[in-house]
């Protein structure tokens, strides 16, 4: 299987620069996934889609203002770090741009000195790991230095930088938004759950995989890179009565899709359990959770679109896609949404 299968031609002029005033005015593209038979809809009637005793599964992580920049403290070279997940305590894996400016035992400072980050050691493609020092609270002391890791496709300043933050963002952790939740409001979620539909809360703290492209030939070769996940036993029972009765778990995102099938593949049922996964979907995976998924529209060759294609196919996902660019939908982070049941 080639990366290059999964290419699809995209105009720039197609990649939202900007989200939309209100949230559900985004458009959404309904796909059956076994037929391919494709309706184009807008956002907030999503609830059409939806079946009284369906249980909707939405990632409630929050966005860390995980871009810094400062300054080498022996040279004064300018440094940006972009945090991706905390290992432990103060210790944090980072992307570091340059990163050849920045070896073991450099100390970068910012904000005058109010934090610093010190190299502990070197990883691949930019990846340090730092520990960083401090008076004060570590968030409080990010928030007033850091800024929203907008992807690298986005060239346009975020206005309102809560519009990179689900409406039911909770725990902090991501360096960038599960942006299938990013259509929800808050009264669509109300009368989602006033039809019957039990919504549930997961935590997947979205890290390096969003900003990674496949660069192998080879798509099984591809290394995802691991990413935090919690469930709680309150979830994992309603999950559970779901699948006993035969009703539909629908995710939104793949960040929601990942986590899901990361615990129904390792332990064969949901449960309680916080962990690391490092799960890559592509076709030819069984789904072993899910029944359908709201998703956004992806990067050609990424591994989110290989995700959507095994859960439908291939063929009728590059076909969907087809229809999405003649029809000028919105693409990635900011764009239009896609319901696949």
């Amino acid at each position: 299987m080639k990366t290059d299968d999964f290419n699809y031609e995209l105009p720039e002029e197609l990649i939202a620069q900007t989200p939309l005033a209100k949230r559900d005015d985004s458009r959404l593209m309904v796909l059956n996934r076994k037929t391919g038979e494709i309706k184009h809809e807008i956002f907030h009637n999503i609830i059409n889609y939806l079946n009284k005793g369906d249980v909707l599964v939405l990632n409630d992580t929050k966005v860390m203002p995980a871009r810094i920049i400062g300054e080498k403290e022996d040279t004064g070279a300018i440094i940006e770090l972009l945090l991706l997940k905390n290992i432990k305590n103060d210790k944090w894996e980072v992307l570091v741009k340059p990163a050849k400016r920045v070896k073991v035992g450099t100390t970068i400072s910012f904000g005058n000195g109010m934090l610093k980050a010190t190299c502990q050691s070197i990883g691949e493609e930019g990846i340090r790991e730092v520990e960083f020092t401090y008076d004060g609270i570590f968030y409080e002391i990010l928030d007033k230095l850091g800024s929203m890791p907008l992807p690298p496709y986005i060239k346009e300043k975020l206005a309102d930088k809560d519009r990179y933050q689900t409406v039911y963002a909770k725990h902090i952790g991501s360096a960038a938004a599960p942006t299938a939740g990013l259509h929800f409001t808050k009264e669509l979620l109300n009368d989602i759950a006033n039809k019957g539909i039990e919504i549930c809360y997961i935590t997947l703290h979205v890290g390096l995989g969003t900003f990674r492209p496949v660069n192998v030939e080879d798509v099984t070769t591809h290394k995802m890179h691991s990413e935090f996940y919690q469930m709680t036993k309150e979830v994992a029972e309603v999950l559970n009565k779901a699948k006993k009765d035969g009703r539909r778990i629908v995710s939104v995102g793949t960040t929601s899709t990942r986590t899901l099938e990361t615990i129904m593949t390792k332990y064969g049922t949901f449960k309680e359990v916080s962990g690391w996964t490092d799960i890559f979907i592509y076709p030819g995976y069984e789904f072993k959770a899910i029944d359908a998924q709201i998703t956004n529209f992806h990067l050609p060759k990424s591994t989110l679109i290989m995700l959507v294609s095994a859960f439908a196919s291939k063929e009728i996902i590059l076909n969907a896609y087809g229809e999405a660019v003649r029809q000028k939908y919105r693409f990635f982070s900011f764009g239009d949404a896609m319901f696949i049941e």
